[in-house]
């Protein structure tokens, strides 16, 4: 990178950084992992700086390399198994923090998705991008896009009707 590209490159990922962390860590899940795809992601950002500065949309370019990034990743480590849940809710008492274990329950069974669908609808639902720039992004049709969202939707609810009527026969014995 030249030194007159230095100034937009920092001020680019001063105002972009914390989102692109955000994304980060709910298409990996890990603290540590999301801030080494932020990081990789910046690097590769660096020394293309001039193709992505000049993109008609620099954002959209770099949540791109984001995405691929974190594909890649979760292709190499794909012989890795899943972590299962732990159901963790307890019987009829009211407990104050049970929207943190309800927040905790949903990242917990979105990382247990396919990386497409996780990434569908980390992209619909916490970007707030629509069906074609998703399709955009991950290079496959907005139809592809919308039929993955539906089965990640139903996968989703589905795992947490299991574990609401496993909170309700194990709170019952």
């Amino acid at each position: 990178m030249r030194d007159a590209d230095v100034p937009a490159f920092t001020a680019f990922v001063e105002a972009r950084s914390a989102a692109l962390f955000r994304t980060a860590l709910l298409l990996t899940g890990e603290r540590h992992l999301a801030d080494d795809l932020v990081q990789s992601t910046l690097e590769r950002v660096c020394r293309q700086w001039r193709r992505v500065r000049a993109a008609d949309s620099p954002e959209a370019y770099v949540r791109r390399i984001l995405v691929n990034l974190a594909h890649d990743r979760r292709r190499k480590l794909r012989g890795t198994s899943e972590v299962p849940l732990d159901d963790g809710i307890g019987g009829g008492s009211v407990d104050p923090y049970k929207e943190l274990d309800v927040r905790d329950e949903l990242m917990r069974t979105l990382h247990t998705l396919p990386v497409g669908m996780r990434t569908v609808l980390v992209l619909r639902y916490f970007e707030d991008l629509d069906d074609a720039e998703i399709g955009t992004l991950m290079d496959v049709s907005p139809s592809s896009v919308r039929s993955q969202a539906a089965r990640g939707l139903a996968k989703l609810r589905s795992a947490a009707g299991r574990q609401s009527s496993g909170a309700r026969s194990g709170g019952a014995a």
